[in-house]
């Protein structure tokens, strides 16, 4: 009985490195999410539907040509910005951690993009404007009234950003590969374990595994949402 709950050294790694490449790649979008769904939302632009197809095209992109991309992009040796990266800043994306979380914040961007989207278009824009009137500037405006009143928003745009780095796979195989204690996540630790004959039982525990971890994030982001609704009825916020 026990041997179900007592994980090998390989399933603890794979978890302890699902969650750290899922809450950097929320971390490192959640600012350029904020920024873009704010500006698709208040603002009409020439090329903003071209902006918008773009930051949504990894929804629609097989994730193996996302990660050929960021290869291309990101590669040490050959690629775009890679060898650059690596020889003033020390930064190598590929092939390690750092180019998971970068593969899984692509990836899970649009989903961000549209939720704080979403959020902000349902405010009021004449509370905005008053405050305009009455003097405030937009930097005040966005922290005082649009942020707060978008934060149920962008807890949910965060919890599905995260939900989604967890189970992405194509992207991240291609760009940094399968590599045990370095780049190997949950979805890739399965697909490992699924090519070993007789492993039934660890592939089912590494998917329960998973299924806990999306399922406990989204209740989280369920109670921080309400309490944040909570606060905007109030007017604590």
């Amino acid at each position: 009985m026990l041997e179900i709950f007592t994980l090998s050294q390989a399933e603890l790694s794979a978890v302890k490195l699902s969650i750290i490449v899922g809450f950097w790649s929320v971390a490192a979008s959640l600012p350029f999410g904020i920024f873009f769904g704010w500006l698709l939302a208040r603002y009409d632009f020439l090329g903003k539907s071209i902006l918008d197809g773009f930051l949504h095209l990894p929804l629609v992109v097989p994730p193996v040509v996302t990660g050929y991309i960021l290869l291309i992009l990101f590669g040490r040796k050959n690629g775009v910005f890679g060898p650059w990266l690596y020889d003033i800043f020390g930064i190598s994306f590929a092939f390690n951690w750092k180019g998971a979380a970068l593969a899984s914040a692509v990836v899970s961007f649009p989903l961000m993009v549209r939720a704080v989207r979403l959020s902000i278009e349902s405010i009021d824009l004449g509370l905005e404007q008053a405050a305009k009137t009455l003097g405030a500037g937009y930097m005040k405006i966005f922290f005082t009234i649009t942020f707060p009143l978008a934060l149920p928003g962008i807890i949910s745009g965060i919890v599905l950003a995260f939900a989604r780095s967890l189970g992405e796979f194509g992207a991240t195989v291609t760009f940094v590969g399968n590599t045990q204690g370095a780049t190997q996540t949950l979805p890739l630790a399965l697909s490992a374990v699924l090519q070993v004959p007789d492993s039934e039982f660890h592939a089912a525990r590494l998917a329960v595994i998973s299924l806990v971890i999306a399922f406990s994030s989204l209740i989280i982001s369920e109670y921080f949402a309400r309490r944040a609704k909570k606060y905007k009825q109030s007017g604590r916020i």
